[in-house]
């Protein structure tokens, strides 16, 4: 199979795998009226989505990397599905929280072998394709969060997902596979890296406004109008997704840190722009730099530790998504129903320590490469 159908394999991943997170502001208040929950009790949903997500991803990466895509990613997307399907059928929250960690668990492997389909067959050009490969992770949502508006009935929506999911990623991962091993740092070498650890506090930070806006747009923009609101709501995974590869070509061009920073530093300016109010040029902001900034840590990570246990190294640094996601969602809506002002400030505070941590990392002296 020539390696650039491997790209579309992992671009229709993504789609569907965007859905859990870039379609729950979508999702979100259908869930909310059809489980009479409160804002608190639906939001831990994400949360369950972030830790289950991030925290089985290297688990799935190990297996991947030691034995090829193809099984694991087979049992993966019938575990996605299931996330949607059980929603459909489930009678109480408790039962949704249980379906959707399930879910949520197949969405972080597939994640991983997505954008390793990318990271192993395209080391020459590693950044536009991991871009063009999580682009997908947008722009899923960009084409599904009408639709589900639309519906406005969860049950019809998870069912549909679901059945498409089981049908269409499982045929996808019978077909995927990896090249043969390159070189690289096995994952107990790279734990007890200085620089893995700069990266990861550095990507909890960065990540901390994007899940936020992922999880609480649909709150945060309450007063805006209603039709605003939807536009908001479309526009910020289509951002999210539409310029990964741009910025992948960018940091191929440029340095995948230095580009990294660049788009920290935006991050940060979306986050005070929201403690003044300024909801939607935040949203644009936030959902402009956030997706690509995802993307380029998995190239970080790639460029300095190899590529060899790729799948497992950035499922590691991935777990740091849970954390921001607990954060970001949780930790925000509590604060925010506390007081909203305190809610933006913390917000800004975290945006900037993605940029402070990343700094150490910066390369001395202008090169792209920081293997090593």
């Amino acid at each position: 199979m020539r390696r650039e159908n491997f790209i579309i394999i992992g671009f229709v991943t993504m789609c569907f795998n965007s859905l859990y997170q870039y379609s729950w502001n979508a999702l979100e208040p259908l869930l909310k009226a059809g489980f009479n929950a409160s804002l608190v009790q639906i939001s831990l949903g994400f949360t369950l989505f972030s830790i289950f997500s991030s925290f089985f991803q290297p688990i799935g990466g190990h297996f991947a990397d030691k034995n090829g895509p193809r099984t694991i990613g087979i049992i993966a997307s019938v575990l996605a599905s299931l996330g949607f399907l059980g929603t459909y059928l489930s009678p109480t929250i408790l039962s949704f929280y249980a379906f959707w960690s399930i879910g949520s668990i197949g969405e972080g492997i597939l994640y991983g072998i997505a954008a390793n389909l990318a990271i192993k067959w395209f080391l020459d050009r590693m950044g536009f394709a991991t871009g063009l490969v999580s682009m997908g992770f947008g722009l899923g949502s960009v084409i599904a969060n009408p639709l589900i508006l639309y519906v406005n009935n969860y049950r019809v929506v998870t069912l549909t997902i679901g059945i498409a999911e089981l049908v269409v990623i499982t045929s996808l991962m019978f077909l995927s596979s990896y090249p043969k091993s390159t070189g690289g740092r096995p994952p107990g070498k790279v734990i007890f890296s200085s620089k893995f650890w700069l990266i990861y506090v550095s990507f909890v930070g960065a990540v901390i406004p994007l899940t936020t806006l992922s999880s609480q747009l649909a709150v945060l923009g309450e007063s805006l109008p209603h039709t605003e609101l939807v536009t908001l709501i479309s526009i910020f995974p289509l951002l999210s997704g539409v310029m990964r590869p741009f910025f992948g070509r960018i940091a191929d061009r440029v340095g995948i840190v230095r580009t990294t920073l660049i788009l920290n530093t935006i991050l940060t300016l979306g986050s005070v722009l929201l403690l003044l109010k300024e909801i939607a040029i935040s949203s644009i902001l936030i959902g402009f730099a956030g997706g690509s900034m995802i993307t380029l840590y998995f190239n970080v990570a790639g460029e300095i530790f190899g590529t060899r246990f790729s799948t497992v190294n950035s499922g590691i640094l991935y777990t740091g998504k849970a954390l921001g996601g607990v954060l970001g969602s949780t930790l925000f809506a509590i604060l925010y129903s506390i007081n909203s002002e305190i809610s933006d400030i913390y917000l800004v505070l975290t945006a900037f320590i993605g940029v402070l941590a990343l700094l150490p990392v910066f390369p001395s002296r202008g090169g792209k490469s920081l293997r090593g």
